[in-house]
C-alpha cells in the first residue's frame, strides 16, 4: 500500500496505526506547498482531487481519503492489532471520538493556527474554543487510560493532534490528565517510531521552504 503524507501532519496518525499493526507501506512524502512528491514525479491532485493527506492507495489499487475513514480501514484490515473495539457500542464510541478529534480539535481548534490567511481574531476565537473541547477530553481521561478503554486508532489521531500544541499557543498545563496522556503516548513505541521518522523530515521541509 502507499500512504501519501506530509511530515507531522494528520497523516502521522495513519503511520502510527500502521506501526501498531506491524504493517509495511510505501510512504510517499508530499511537499505541502507544491502538493507534489519531493522528486517531482507525482502530483497529489492526480491521486486525491482535494490534494489532502492522508491519502492511501491499497494493495488492490483503491484510493482512500479522509483521516477517520483511513484509520478505520487500517483497524479493519489488521484486526489482530486490536485498534478498534469489536462490540457495537464500542465501535460507535470509536466513531464518536474520531469525529470529535477531527471536527472539534483538528479543524475547529488547530487549523486556524496553521492557516496563514486566518486573521488574529479567528485564532483568538479558536484558542477560546479549545477550552471546552480540551476540558471534555480531560474529564474522560480522568476515568479512562485511552479514549475507548484500550489504545485505538482514535488515540493515534488524538496524540497526533496534541503534538501540534508544541507549535501553537495552546498549552496542556491546565489539563493534567490530558498532559499525562500525551506524555505517556509519546513514549509508546509506535508513536515514538513515527515521530523519530517524521521530525527530521519536518525540519528538512522548513529548511527547504526557507531557501525557496
Amino acid at each position: 500500500m502507499d500512504l501519501y503524507f506530509m511530515p507531522l501532519a494528520c497523516s502521522l496518525a495513519t503511520r502510527i496505526a500502521l506501526n501498531e499493526a506491524g504493517a509495511s507501506a510505501r510512504y510517499v512524502e508530499i511537499d505541502p506547498l507544491t502538493k507534489r512528491t519531493l522528486d517531482d514525479s507525482e502530483d497529489l491532485f492526480a491521486v486525491n482531487p482535494l490534494g489532502l493527506v492522508p491519502t492511501l492507495r491499497t494493495d488492490e489499487g483503491d484510493v482512500l481519503t479522509e483521516n477517520a475513514s483511513i484509520l478505520q480501514w487500517v483497524a479493519e484490515r489488521f484486526p489482530d492489532a486490536r485498534l478498534a473495539p469489536k462490540d457495537t457500542i464500542g465501535a460507535a464510541r470509536l466513531r464518536q471520538w474520531l469525529c470529535f478529534v477531527g471536527t472539534e480539535l483538528h479543524k475547529g481548534v488547530f487549523n486556524p493556527f496553521f492557516d496563514r490567511r486566518a486573521p488574529e481574531s479567528v485564532k483568538t476565537y479558536a484558542l477560546d474554543k479549545a477550552k471546552a473541547a480540551l476540558a471534555h477530553v480531560e474529564a474522560h481521561l480522568a476515568k479512562e487510560s485511552y479514549l475507548t478503554g484500550e489504545f485505538s486508532v482514535a488515540d493515534a489521531y488524538l496524540v497526533t493532534v496534541l503534538h501540534w500544541t508544541l507549535a501553537t499557543p495552546i498549552r496542556l498545563d491546565d489539563w493534567p490528565n490530558l498532559k499525562a496522556y500525551f506524555e505517556r503516548l509519546r513514549e509508546r513505541p509506535s508513536v515514538a517510531r513515527a515521530l523519530d521518522v517524521e521530525r527530521p523530515l519536518y525540519v528538512k521541509e522548513l529548511a527547504r521552504h526557507k531557501s525557496a
